[in-house]
């Protein structure tokens, strides 16, 4: 078989071809492997409430622990926004329609968990309702939970499992009972696998 040359031309096209195509790599594998966020609403925490960081360079995000409000939305929010409570979350989402409040980027520390070193290495989620009565765990909330829990995984390669997605209560040394015995589990981990 006879192969003509290239010519000089054609191997700075090539070049040209092969460097534009390293410079995009690592781009299209990151948006391969980005997460789908459902939509959130920023609704900041006061900067009093949480630690600025640089995660997950400063700390591994490597779990997600989830809340119950014992408040409502709102009364929560106003909390997570007063700079005496000293105390913060990543998200926080509504009962009746699963609406979403970002409060903190996820690259800093939220003061949610209790326990220094699972504050630094996860992600707080708040749910409003109280763990006593069920009736605040609706399908819509468990879904649009399960879809931000979900994009976190991805996100930080966090294990889609109990051991990774834990409860309040599973936190050491925590003396709080949240998301409690209602808590319906077993829908929820079938809904954050779906969402993969």
């Amino acid at each position: 078989m006879d192969l003509a040359r290239p010519t000089r031309r054609r191997l700075l096209q090539g070049a040209a071809v092969t460097a534009a195509a390293a410079a995009l790599g690592p781009l299209t594998a990151r948006s391969a492997h980005a997460a789908e966020y459902p939509p959130t609403h920023w609704i900041p925490a006061a900067p009093e409430n949480f630690r600025v960081a640089d995660r997950p360079n400063d700390y591994p995000i490597d779990k997600i622990v989830i809340h119950v409000t014992q408040e409502y939305f709102q009364d929560a929010v106003d909390i997570f926004q007063d700079p005496a409570r000293q105390v913060s979350t990543h998200y926080l989402i509504a009962s009746a329609d699963g609406y979403i409040a970002k409060m903190l980027e996820e690259k800093d520390v939220g003061w949610h968990a209790g326990n220094r070193d699972y504050n630094n290495t996860s992600i707080g989620i708040e749910h409003e309702g109280w763990v006593d009565d069920p009736a605040w765990f609706t399908d819509v909330m468990y879904r649009q939970s399960a879809l931000l829990t979900a994009a976190i995984c991805t996100k930080y390669s966090i294990p889609r499992d109990r051991d990774h997605i834990i409860g309040h209560v599973e936190v050491p040394g925590s003396d709080h009972t949240d998301p409690g015995p209602n808590w319906d589990w077993g829908t929820y981990m079938k809904y954050v696998q779906e969402a993969g």
